[in-house]
């Protein structure tokens, strides 16, 4: 994944896989416990982590933490992404999460991948 080659200074694609899979997995217990919620954009159909603080993250995009949950994520947390969806009345649009539609504000507004 394009996360994957995002490297800090003198670490190996190996450990920055493994800091990938440690935060997903933090990420889809506080989904779980209802500490992070899922929001979508109306409009374009992106993908936030609301609640998900930036020292959890450790630089993971919400994209990529969701292409990851949706790969490796339990059946639990895929229903709760569907929840969302549901909620929101807009499936995620994967084209949007491919081409870097987030948000710096947990889903007030919405930008293009910069």
């Amino acid at each position: 994944m394009p996360c994957d080659t995002r490297l800090k200074p003198r670490q190996t694609i190996t450990q920055r896989k493994a800091e990938i899979r440690k935060m997903t997995a933090t990420l889809e217990s506080r989904l779980k416990t209802g500490a992070v919620k899922v929001k979508i954009d109306a409009a374009t159909g992106a993908v936030a982590f609301v609640g998900l603080r930036d020292d959890e993250r450790d630089g993971v995009t919400d994209g990529c933490a969701y292409r990851r949950l949706m790969s490796e994520g339990s059946a639990a947390t895929r229903r709760i992404i569907a929840e969302a969806e549901r909620a929101a009345g807009v499936s995620i649009n994967k084209r949007a999460v491919a081409h870097g539609v987030h948000s710096h504000d947990g889903g007030k507004t919405w930008h293009h991948g910069h």
